[in-house]
């Protein structure tokens, strides 16, 4: 599992359901990840969830990228605790 700090002004880069925003959201790129790259080396898909992360403003540690992309390639669930700060 992890965990990463998003300002509530910028969940929107986050979460797909959110209300603003444009483009696509880090959670929409996870999932369209995960559903084309399961079963793919790791070293392929850290790569693509560092460009969705840049592309948000999230960020994410190497670490966090390499757990992610082993979900991803294994097919498993990943938990990521968001902490929202700001007003």
């Amino acid at each position: 599992m992890g965990e990463i700090k998003v300002d509530r002004g910028h969940l929107d880069q986050l979460l797909t359901d959110s209300a603003g925003g444009s483009g696509m959201s880090y959670q929409e790129a996870f999932a369209r990840l995960a559903l084309s790259h399961r079963g793919r080396p790791v070293g392929e898909v850290v790569p693509l969830l560092l460009a969705a992360a840049d592309r948000a403003l999230l960020g994410f540690t190497p670490a966090d990228l390499r757990e992610q992309a082993a979900a991803i390639s294994a097919g498993t669930p990943y938990t990521l605790r968001v902490v929202v700060t700001g007003r």
